[in-house]
């Protein structure tokens, strides 16, 4: 976890798509931070209900509002009087994406710009985007639209007002909404069969206490800029079997074929992207195109979950264990 407590201690935060795996996770660990109040944005109702249970002994601190980043007037009302902002609400499913692809770009694109002209008129302090490795060198309308909304995060009009504006960016957070591994777990545990769509599939794995951290690392970055975790990868066909062995299961894998909008690898940095960092043991700060060492320019091979730390079945079942994946 971060040893540095970011700048958050009296402050009211805003998170948009507050009921998700991140929202509630991130609400564990601000509670603990000394935030004055935490406001819980998202549009579904249930959810938010499942969240008032949870966290029933800390409701004087947490206030939930249901409304659609879409919208501009509740996401400008909801922002009053907030000096930080979680923008975690997407559409994040790729095939969802691919066939309704306006679904996606009214929430992941004009969601985003009504946060962002909200937070400068509400004279918000900090707004921390969360992105995608599908956003670089995007294939499918899920990345096009994190890509977009990148852009317009961290543009050159970030700032005004005061309000600046940071992304984070990483791959499949273990066990999230968007991960495979509580579908192949069901599907192990019912005897049936596990789908992989191709032998050479590799993915970035990233625990949710890592996404959380890199998240709280942002809070207090430079304005315009982009943090990404290093994170290990794997082959999802590794994974399957992994998962197979380690639960007992009788089916086996069966090759489907590549989904629409699908890569073999992600990327978490591109090439371009390389050319503008700032690297640490962990981390990888991408500055803003007005910051760009023209010097630096083509020295350095993207970050992708093929050359990164690839798990082999010993590592994967480590690390699934230690998230509750499997038993121990």
């Amino acid at each position: 976890m971060v040893t540095q407590t970011p700048n958050i201690k009296g402050k009211n935060v805003l998170i948009t798509g507050g009921t998700g795996s991140f929202g509630r996770h991130i609400v564990k660990r601000l509670l603990t931070m000394g935030t004055a109040s935490i406001t819980v944005f998202s549009r579904d109702e249930e959810k938010q209900r499942q969240m008032e249970e949870e966290f029933e002994e800390y409701l004087s601190l947490i206030k939930f509002v249901l409304g659609d980043v879409r919208d501009y007037d509740r996401i400008l009302d909801a922002s009053r009087g907030i000096q930080v902002i979680y923008h975690a609400a997407a559409i994040k499913q790729v095939p969802r994406c691919e066939y309704h692809p306006m679904e996606a770009v009214k929430t992941n694109i004009l969601g985003a710009s009504n946060v962002k002209t909200a937070a400068i008129a509400n004279n918000v302090e900090r707004v921390i985007a969360i992105s995608t490795d599908k956003a670089v060198k995007p294939v499918n309308v899920m990345g096009m639209t994190k890509a977009i909304q990148e852009r317009i995060m961290v543009s050159d009009s970030s700032g005004k007002g005061g309000t600046k504006f940071v992304c984070v960016r990483y791959g499949n957070v273990i066990g999230s909404r968007g991960s495979v591994i509580p579908f192949f777990k069901e599907r192990i545990l019912q005897g049936k069969n596990v789908p992989v769509t191709h032998p050479e599939m590799t993915r970035f794995l990233l625990t949710l206490d890592d996404a959380i951290d890199l998240v709280l690392k942002a809070t207090d970055a430079d304005d315009g800029h982009i943090l990404v975790k290093k994170a290990p990868s794997c082959k999802i066909v590794d994974l399957a079997n992994a998962m197979i062995k380690e639960l007992g299961g009788k089916g086996k894998i069966v090759y489907t074929g590549m989904r629409p909008g699908e890569k073999t690898h992600e990327v978490l940095v591109s090439e371009d992207e390389m050319n503008r960092i700032v690297e640490s043991e962990d981390y990888y700060d991408i500055a803003p195109y007005r910051k760009m060492d023209p010097g630096k320019t083509g020295q350095v091979l993207e970050y992708t979950s093929a050359n990164t730390r690839l798990l082999d079945g010993t590592g994967i079942k480590a690390l699934l264990q230690k998230t509750g994946w499997l038993p121990k």
